[in-house]
């Protein structure tokens, strides 16, 4: 006789009643274990503890668990109840021994003592379910193009070994840090280097290692006093979104909200209401490109609350809920917010760090990707061509995403073969940088141009796209 399967426990809580879920749609489709974990690129031993309640669900798993399930956003709709009425502070389930949540975010009282999770930082950029062995990369599932964990060897075994790359060198900062008498312009300068290394060569290799100062950083902070608490508090708050920053461009959602979640909780403690408002608007920005554009607003309108008027953050606030509008389908609202972003952008000074590289052009340009999202692809696609003609070439990754966005524009107006062109040089960056934001929008464009694949140029982009990604056996 086989192996029974574990009973369930669908009344003992939120997490237990998903996993209770997941095993009826798995047992419905008459699938086991094995089979479901290969067709979602999940390891077996995880799906297992995921229905029993045992391990915390990222929600990308249930996203990729439903799509190899056909469950039609059932099992995804029951995850979001889940996460609303697990209790607070708990990310994952908990075991039925009552063991403590996998996961829970348990923060001390002190400044000294907010980060305890920056150690564990550095396993989630490669390793969302928690194992080391662990990337997220794109893959091919049913025709379209998801980012899922996947076993490192199974990437590297396809072939595909610039998706299973590991961290730039840390270097030897990370070890000779603890002599250094003023660790702050050395971590200001490490950032910058960062943000630079990121914009040529993409986040996969520049995460880890941002996270491993994010640890350094935190111990130094933790051994300061006086006002060097606060400054070095303010100093990770922006690591920390950073990392959130990084971690979306690779497609990993649940350490992207991870990090930012961190860097909103720091930034108060900051007392720097400029610092909240902007962790505000990235978490606006990041609602909306996660699909949650009615979150987006709500977090940008507190970002415009939180920042001072006359400032540049105000007006990243008003843009990112000027897309939120956009996706909503309400034009109207998305271009009188543009237009208030450029009026307040004219009456703005100069506030450092915060939004330096704001001005009309970059204005435009996010106005043309909200003109895309309400379907006028003719402006769009003017407006990301004269965006691609200014960028300078340092913004490698950067000019991928407008690629990739004006082949999509273009595809609307109906021009299939210069949308294909652009395509395949978005395709270039997308292999070498592995930015998801590149890699949805080539998703998006290989669907448009499906009905076309006789049309010049675009059976080529096809192709240089599924060489790219990950196909599951």
């Amino acid at each position: 006789m086989g192996q029974q399967p574990n009973e369930l426990t669908p009344h003992a809580g939120p997490w237990h009643r998903w996993g209770y879920e997941l095993r009826q749609f798995r047992q419905a489709r008459g699938l086991t274990q094995q089979v479901l974990a290969r067709r979602a690129l999940i390891d077996r031993s995880h799906l297992g503890r995921f229905e029993r309640a045992e391990r915390p669900v990222p929600r990308h798993a249930a996203m990729a668990l439903d799509r190899a399930l056909d469950a039609a956003g059932a099992l995804v709709r029951c995850w979001d109840e889940a996460e609303r009425e697990a209790p607070q502070g708990v990310s994952g389930p908990v075991s039925r021994a009552g063991a403590a949540p996998h996961g829970a975010n348990v923060r001390g009282h002190g400044v000294n003592d907010l980060v305890p999770l920056a150690g564990d930082a550095s396993s989630q950029a490669v390793s969302p379910g928690g194992d080391v062995d662990t990337v997220v990369v794109p893959a091919r599932i049913h025709g379209r193009i998801f980012f899922v964990p996947v076993p490192r060897r199974v990437v590297l075994a396809s072939g595909l070994a610039g998706l299973a790359a590991t961290a730039i060198p840390a270097g030897a900062a990370a070890t000779e840090i603890a002599d250094m008498d003023s660790p702050f312009e050395h971590f200001t300068q490490l950032r910058r280097v960062m943000v630079q290394t990121d914009n040529l060569i993409g986040p996969r290799h520049v995460l880890p290692a941002l996270q491993q100062h994010l640890v350094s950083l935190a111990t130094r902070r933790r051994a300061a006093r006086g006002t060097d608490v606060l400054r070095l508090l303010s100093l990770e708050t922006r690591f920390q979104e950073l990392a959130g920053w990084f971690a979306q461009d690779i497609g990993d959602e649940r350490t992207a909200q991870g990090h930012t979640a961190r860097a909103l909780d720091t930034s108060h403690i900051t007392g720097d209401t400029d610092l909240t408002a902007y962790v505000l608007a990235r978490k606006a920005q990041l609602a909306v490109d996660t699909g949650h554009p009615a979150d987006a607003l709500g977090l940008a309108a507190a970002a415009r609350r939180t920042a001072r008027s006359g400032s540049r953050v105000e007006v990243i606030a008003v843009l990112h809920g000027a897309h939120a509008h956009a996706v909503l389908g309400e034009g109207t609202q998305a271009h009188r917010a543009y237009d208030l972003a450029l009026t307040l952008l004219d009456r703005a000074g100069t506030d450092g760090v915060w939004g330096s590289w704001l001005d009309a052009a970059y204005v435009r340009t996010a106005r043309a990707r909200s003109l895309a999202a309400l379907g006028d692809y003719e402006q769009a696609a003017a407006g990301f061509d004269t965006a691609i003609a200014a960028l300078p070439p340092v913004y490698r990754r950067d000019r991928g995403v407008y690629l990739a966005r004006a082949a999509r524009a273009h595809a609307g107006t109906g021009n299939a073969t210069l949308a294909a062109r652009i395509g395949v040089q978005a395709v270039g960056i997308a292999a070498e940088t592995g930015s998801a934001r590149i890699f949805g929008q080539l998703d998006r464009l290989d669907q448009v141009l499906a009905p076309a694949a006789a049309e010049d140029g675009v059976a080529e982009f096809r192709a240089a796209l599924d060489r790219i990604v990950l196909h599951p056996a």
